[in-house]
């Protein structure tokens, strides 16, 4: 199972995370967020074997490829309403990791999910909110049993302590990972190490 931390801006505590064994971490640069990249994190501040994803929402082909060269990224999260052409073409610019993030309520939030098979390397399954991501909330993961698609996915919205019975309990054949973001924050972009820590031991029967 992948793990996905997300929303990742401090130095030390983006080393620090890293030590955890996570295979993900995700960098924001989406200006409207609290959790947004504000400086260049250099390769050193988190290991070798942790892939590094930017995460945008609605941007530009260029300025997502500017970004992967400036902040060493090693692949792409989209949030927000992009198109499978617009995933297309980043595949076409050498984009080699594509996550395509989709906002779940209902069984109909699903059907998009055919039009981005064989583009997108990942789903990432997030709750549906007036916002893109880091709502803390979670989704009826009772809706995921209709999709069946081919493309794996990351389970996110509202992960924590206080669902690690559910988490436990989840199956589905497609299902590859989790997204980890807000309900393990003491301020937006700064995970506590400590409780991510004990989190993944809790869920380390699926990891």
């Amino acid at each position: 199972m992948i793990v996905k931390v997300c929303g990742m801006r401090d130095a030390d505590n983006i080393r620090q995370v890293a030590q955890l064994g996570i295979h993900m971490m995700g960098f924001i640069f989406y200006q409207k967020s609290p959790r947004c990249v504000s400086r260049p994190v250099s390769r050193c501040e988190a290991d070798a074997g942790v892939e590094r994803i930017g995460v945008f929402v609605n941007d530009s082909v260029m300025h997502i490829l500017q970004c992967i060269n400036d902040y060493n990224l090693n692949g792409v999260q989209l949030h927000g309403q992009e198109p499978p052409e617009f995933c297309r073409q980043l595949k076409a610019n050498g984009v080699e990791l594509l996550l395509k993030a989709l906002s779940v309520a209902s069984v109909n939030d699903l059907k998009q999910c055919g039009a981005y098979d064989g583009i997108v390397d990942y789903f990432v399954f997030d709750t549906k909110t007036p916002d893109y991501g880091g709502s803390g909330k979670c989704f009826d993961w009772e809706v995921l049993r209709h999709y069946k698609g081919t493309t794996p996915f990351l389970l996110s919205g509202g992960l924590g302590m206080h669902n690690t019975e559910e988490l436990l309990r989840f199956q589905h054949p497609r299902w590859c990972g989790i997204d980890l973001n807000s309900c393990f924050e003491v301020a937006p972009g700064h995970k506590d190490v400590a409780l991510l820590k004990q989190y993944l031991q809790t869920v380390r029967e699926i990891l």
